[in-house]
C-alpha cells in the first residue's frame, strides 16, 4: 500500500496491486503536505500547523500534534518510536507518537525545514 496527501486536504491510502484507493482519510483543513509510515500500520500527515497520527486500519486520527508555529512541510520516521517534523517556522521537532509529546524542538535553520 501507499499513501498519497493531497491539495484537497484529504490522504489516500492505494492498494498497489490493483490500483484502486482503499480509504480516503479526511480531518484535515487544509492541503496536506507531507506523509510518512509509521509502525504498526499508521500514517504521519502534515498540514497547515498540525501533524496527525491515523490509524490506517480503522481510518480514524489517532492523536492531533500541536508546536509548530506555521505549516508542516516535511517528516521522517526515525524508527526508534518518534518522529521528525519540519516547518516553515525553522524548526524541527521530535514527537513521541506513542505518547504525542514533542522531545525536542531543532532551531538552527535560517530558512523552512
Amino acid at each position: 500500500r501507499v499513501a498519497s496527501g493531497s491539495r484537497d486536504n484529504t490522504i489516500k491510502v492505494w492498494n498497489i496491486g490493483t490500483g484502486q484507493c482503499d480509504q480516503t482519510l479526511t480531518s484535515h483543513n487544509e492541503a496536506v503536505n507531507a506523509l510518512c509510515y509509521l509502525a504498526y500500520g499508521r500514517v504521519a500527515s502534515g498540514s497547515a500547523k498540525t501533524v496527525k497520527i491515523w490509524n490506517t486500519g480503522s481510518g480514524q486520527c489517532e492523536q492531533t500534534l500541536t508546536g509548530h508555529s506555521e505549516e508542516v512541510l516535511s517528516l521522517c520516521a526515525l524508527g526508534d518510536g518518534r518522529m521528525a517534523s519540519g516547518s516553515q517556522d525553522k524548526t524541527i521537532k521530535i514527537w513521541n507518537t506513542v505518547t504525542g509529546q514533542c522531545d525536542l524542538t531543532l532551531t538552527d535553520h535560517r530558512k523552512w525545514v
